[in-house]
């Protein structure tokens, strides 16, 4: 540019009254990474009428930020532009919002697809270029939708196979008795296909686990589907685009239906805690095509009575007991066009006892890792055992040659017997729900035959063989584990080998349990135990995305919700869900230190994710659970109720029950101070001042009383404590300890570690969320990595050395049993590997601005770690921490996202010694936007940066 054009552009911004926005030549630097709506890129099946929308945002520099967007939203890609979009054009949004952003445009209509931009203008008004074009599909929306789709079912048990029949016997029975349970069912009809096709869609709902066929092909990679729920509320269905699957002329449709969860009539029937029935009723399914031509002609193909129905040679079909096939009895290619169907009958059109149909979010169950068998040997009685190497929850898989008529059968369990002669069965529970762990195939003795099962899975290690006529190979068996398809997206390491195995195996145990709910175990009960499933919350959230399950299931806990009398008032009801959702097997009333895992995970969801949509919708239903919650105050300010610190070291509520040292009351009374803190806030994101005062003035009562009831001098010492490790720890973490007593409640708790248990925790699930973290804030990190990795009994060292690839239900010493008892597969336990984030990490989310937008930085490690790497994943792109601890020096690189500011906590002589990319703070503070916070915290914006410090 010459000279004079600069001088007359310059005159033209000072004089001319132009924004410098509007004649900007600065390039932007800032590029579009990923763009969703419902944390989804390009979803279909939306139902939600205010969709929700978020970018993130690579830029170069530093300190960078959005400071406006602007969002277009049309019918077709053709309108997508400022002046023709005619859903949605929000106009320029003065705002720093890039996740989460709430649509306005007109009401959108279902089954319809639209088109989406958006474009930026970052901290000094730069603009972006627009996004590329983005899609979303509307579901189903509403029942009108499902045109003339029928529900269909089995008209007639047609089993003949011997096989059909299992044993079930509970603990409370004195012999087992045969039991059949629903038939799985398959259905076919054939459609003609006679325009050329445009587009064409399916849409399905099991009541019960399907598989969808279309023309000899399995559709999608699904299995298991669809996600259990309480299938009188709430059931969940699933889309597939088979536009490109359909061919001209005739299609063959087919559809295998197995009980899953619904068709339920065998397990828990005699479980004193439950209904009497457990089933749902008989296995259903609903099914719609809509086809559109490329005439402008649509058409819809439709489950109805029409289609025909069959048993076949899946003779047995059960959640826990597992599947036997009979090959004898297999029907051909029945899914395939002109298959003879002439002997089968025609299918039953059923009105199932449903309130809603939604479109499943979540990601679906899918089979997702195989394993070779890594030793066999014979066991005691002569029988083939299999070593898959790790605890997983899924199936076997088999390829055999065996005469007609030969009986396989595959038990799977955890665990060998303590002397590892035999398979020990007693930790997947057969004696609770009726019925062992158990696949069998019969072969039709035709050559290599392959098969696996369809409509169960279980949670096993080893597999003993019966039936083979050789030894088991690779070839002949795997593993294979099945399990919602959660991705990972976070990551830890460090420079300890048995934490980086602690992590390892913490995973496993959530992947284990994550089939479409978080389950307690994969194989004894499968249930959805609220306690269990905010123990493990945080730390799952830190690893895997979780945004649309915790969304799911949160509609699970609201449709278990029972009107409930108060305590103290029983002319009063509150809407209470029982302690297991969903399901029929419900057990009791959720008691305070499970129930409040309905204000937890919209809490938790909130605080890593940002999005307020879950605090709005579960509003009501956490508020009434609170108050049924306070009606259990005593005259001593105390809520009388609670469940325990579940599964402390040595505990058995029938054989050792004192070794629960924490009481309930005690514990539930911690988690209720602090969901009262949370409702506070729920109040006033709500606008709800009323009871925002009330929850302020409860809390302020609760922790003056509960600090007059437990917090208590220990004798002999100088010191206090809450009568238990779990409710010391507890006290620290949620803020009750006054002020003046903190250190001595430190003291207190490090006396009862080292000085009365040896070095050694006492804690269950309450606690052993906590106790890591608390000793790293409070200064005694050395003391947490001890309680780790000592081999003695009962740490997670002295776990991993007995074996164990998944963390085990209890804290038992091992040798000393025949067999480990109970679940080996249990997630509750894996509540303390958040340490691992939080604190060796250093990374948490600020509670002011939740989702990451600002998040502090503050290793708190101990002295033989160093080195400690984690990714944390954020609405606005990924976190990394990555330091290293060298003579007293901390080295750390550390990335803050576009849009995102951290915050590193440092004390006086930590910012003394500050260098920010070799530079001193003094230097690096203008030219990266440094400011000063709190106690010598500094506020980093977006970047890349080397950070290093002398750590005090």
């Amino acid at each position: 540019m010459k000279k004079s054009q600069s001088i007359f552009l310059v005159l033209l911004l000072v004089f001319g009254g132009v924004s410098c926005q509007q004649v900007s030549t600065s390039k932007s630097s800032l590029s579009f990474e990923t763009l969703s709506v419902n944390s989804k890129q390009n979803p279909k099946t939306i139902e939600s009428l205010r969709p929700t929308f978020s970018w993130i945002v690579n830029s170069n520099g530093f300190n960078k930020s959005q400071s406006a967007y602007h969002i277009l939203v049309a019918s077709s890609e053709g309108k997508l532009n400022e002046n023709d979009a005619d859903i949605w054009n929000s106009g320029e949004i003065k705002s720093d919002n890039s996740a989460f952003i709430k649509y306005q445009g007109k009401t959108l209509e279902a089954l319809q697809r639209y088109f989406w931009k958006v474009k930026i203008w970052d901290e000094d008004s730069v603009a972006s270029s627009w996004s590329d074009v983005q899609t979303f599909e509307m579901g189903l929306m509403n029942e009108v939708n499902w045109g003339d789709a029928k529900w269909i079912t089995l008209n007639e048990d047609k089993r003949i196979s011997e096989y059909r029949f299992r044993d079930y016997k509970t603990g409370k029975m004195n012999k087992p008795e045969p039991v059949d349970g629903f038939p799985a069912s398959y259905f076919r009809k054939e459609l003609e296909i006679e325009k050329e096709i445009e587009n064409a869609q399916v849409y399905i709902c099991g009541l019960g686990y399907y598989e969808l066929f279309l023309n000899g092909e399995k559709l999608g990679d699904h299995v298991l589907d669809p996600a259990p729920s309480n299938y009188d509320k709430q059931a969940y269905y699933v889309n597939y685009d088979i536009t490109d699957d359909l061919k001209s002329g005739k299609n063959a449709f087919g559809i295998n239906l197995g009980n899953g969860f619904y068709g339920q009539n065998i397990s828990w029937k005699r479980d004193p805690e439950s209904d009497k029935d457990l089933a749902y009723g008989p296995p259903t399914v609903r099914c719609l095509v809509k086809l559109k031509y490329t005439d402008g002609s649509e058409s819809d193909f439709v489950t109805d009575a029409s289609w025909k129905e069959s048993t076949g040679p899946i003779v047995f079909n059960n959640i826990y007991g597992g599947d036997t096939y009979d090959a004898r009895f297999e029907i051909g290619d029945w899914t395939t066009v002109d298959y003879d169907d002439s002997e089968w009958g025609h299918a039953k059109e059923v009105l199932p006892k449903i309130k809603k149909i939604s479109a499943q979010q979540i990601p679906p169950i899918k089979k997702l890792q195989e394993f070779e068998p890594q030793k066999i040997f014979k066991g005691a009685d002569g029988e083939w055992i299999v070593d898959f190497g790790q605890n997983i929850a899924g199936w076997i898989t088999l390829n055999v040659t065996e005469k007609e008529g030969q009986l396989i059968e595959v038990i799977t369990t955890e665990a060998l017997l303590t002397d590892g002669s035999d398979i020990y069965p007693g930790s997947t529970g057969g004696g609770a729900n009726g019925m062992p762990q158990l696949y069998e195939y019969i072969c039709k003795g035709d050559g290599l035959e392959s098969w696996e099962p369809k409509f169960s899975y279980h949670g096993f290690r080893f597999a003993k063989v019966k039936g083979v006529s050789t030894k088991p190979d690779g070839n002949m068996i795997k593993a294979v584990l099945v399990a919602t398809d959660i991705q990972e997206t976070g990551s830890f390491t460090s420079s300890d080998d048995l934490l980086n195995k602690m992590h390892s195996i913490s995973k496993w145990t959530i992947v284990d349990n994550i089939h479409g709910i978080p389950e307690d175990c994969p194989h004894r009960e499968k249930c959805g135990w609220l306690g269990d499933a905010h123990a493990f919350c945080e730390y799952a959230l830190y690893n895997y995305d979780m945004y649309d399950f915790y969304k799911k299931y949160m509609e699970d806990i609201r449709t278990q919700m029972r009107p409930t009398k108060g305590h103290n008032n029983p002319e009063l009801k509150f809407p209470v869900p029982t302690m297991i959702a969903p399901g029929k097997r419900t057990s009791t009333y959720a008691k305070i230190d499970w129930g409040v895992a309905t204000m937890y995970l919209p809490w938790y969801n909130y605080k890593f994710y940002g999005d307020d949509d879950i605090v709005k919708e579960y509003y009501d239903d956490m508020k009434g659970l609170t108050d049924f919650y306070l009606n259990f105050k005593g005259e001593n300010g105390i809520m009388q109720d609670g469940m325990g610190d579940w599964c402390p070291p040595l505990w058995d509520r029938r054989k050792n029950p004192s070794a629960m040292e924490c009481d309930p009351i005690i514990s539930a009374n911690a988690y209720f101070y602090d969901v009262l803190g949370i409702m506070e806030r729920f109040a006033k994101m709500n606008d709800d001042s009323e009871y925002e005062a009330t929850m302020k003035q409860e809390k302020e009562a609760l922790k003056t009383a509960f600090n007059k009831e437990f917090l208590v001098e220990i004798p002999g010492t100088n010191h206090k404590w809450y009568q238990s490790q779990t409710a010391t720890v507890q006290a620290l973490q949620f803020g009750i300890v006054p002020e003046n007593d903190i250190e001595t409640v430190v003291n207190g708790l490090v006396h009862d570690i080292v000085d009365v248990k040896g070095g050694h925790h006492s804690t269950g699930i309450h606690g052993n969320r906590y106790i890591y973290t608390v000793l790293s804030k409070y200064g005694k990190a050395d003391l947490a990595y001890d309680i780790l990795t000592t081999p003695d009994f009962p740490s997670q060292t002295y776990v991993m050395n007995s074996g164990f690839t998944t963390w085990p239900e209890r804290q038992f010493v091992w040798e000393e049993m025949e067999g480990p008892t109970n679940s080996l597969n249990h997630p509750m336990h894996t509540g303390f590997a958040t340490y691992f984030y939080e604190s060796l990490g250093g990374v948490q989310s600020s509670t002011d601005a939740p989702g990451f937008k600002t998040f502090t930085v503050n290793p708190e490690f101990p002295s033989k770690i160093t080195n400690t790497k984690v990714n944390v994943p954020t609405p606005y792109g990924t976190i990394t921490s990555d330091w290293n601890f060298e003579n007293g020096t901390l080295a750390m690189n550390l990335t803050v996202p576009f849009n995102t500011k951290a915050i590193l906590i440092l004390n006086d002589k930590e910012l003394e010694t500050l260098v920010i990319n070799g530079k001193s703070f003094s230097n690096a503070k203008n030219e990266y936007g440094l400011q000063i916070g709190d106690n010598s915290s500094v506020i980093v914006g977006s970047g890349d940066y080397e950070i290093v410090y002398s750590k005090s």
